[in-house]
């Protein structure tokens, strides 16, 4: 499995790219609007840290407006996936950059239907939002089950990228269904190390140490 942040925040991806575990990085408006930056500007400096897929997302909301977007952003990096809404607009405009030979991230999927519409039309990932599953009393993690099923029924290409993850639970349970993908914002991925078990042996193997340390 692939593990992406979900941060437009430099200080959190040079961090977690230390540990050598973030293969690439997805962001959305929301995002780079808290870093008080150009979305141009702040996507190139994220491709100098991580060299893999970087998301970045339109804002238009129209299939010609998200054309023009997306053949725009496609130029500032060759790592660059064009983050489309699963909408009509989104789809049709998701065609047509798959013909201009760009990569494709389609966001905002909640449905299983969705799914499939868009492996047909050749996305390369697609974005189940699990945490707002949840948030309305809908299982989340069984969408990523059933979009498992049907996906290796018919070896389709498209990767599944599980997002609006909550919690380390979240990744465990995707990487247990087989998705290709988790992002997750940096205070999840930070959690996936911690133990309290981890820290309590460590103090105890210290504490120990101390005892001994001094004897000849």
């Amino acid at each position: 499995m692939q593990f992406f942040l979900d941060t437009a925040n430099l200080d959190q991806i040079k961090k977690f790219s230390d540990w050598g575990v973030v293969d690439g990085v997805t962001t959305n408006p929301t995002l780079i609007s808290k870093e008080n930056v150009s979305q141009e500007d702040r996507i190139k400096e994220i491709a100098k840290i991580v060299n893999g897929p970087i998301s970045s997302e339109v804002i238009a909301t129209d299939y010609e407006g998200m054309v023009i977007e997306g053949r725009k952003m496609a130029k500032w990096h060759k790592n660059i996936y064009v983050k489309l809404p699963t909408t009509e607009a989104g789809i049709r405009a998701l065609t047509t950059l798959k013909k201009d030979g760009i990569k494709v991230n389609m966001t905002l999927v909640f449905s299983a239907g969705q799914a499939l519409l868009l492996a047909k039309a050749g996305a390369d990932l697609i974005s189940p939002f699990v945490g707002r599953l949840d948030d309305i009393a809908e299982d989340g993690m069984a969408l990523i089950a059933e979009i498992v099923a049907m996906y290796s029924n018919y070896n389709f290409d498209t990767k599944i990228l599980v997002a609006s993850i909550r919690h380390p639970r979240h990744v465990i349970d995707a990487a247990m269904l087989g998705a290709h993908v988790a992002t997750m914002p940096a205070d999840v991925l930070e959690k996936l190390i911690k133990h309290p078990l981890t820290d309590k042996g460590l103090a105890q193997f210290l504490a120990d140490f101390e005892k001994v340390k001094n004897i000849q």
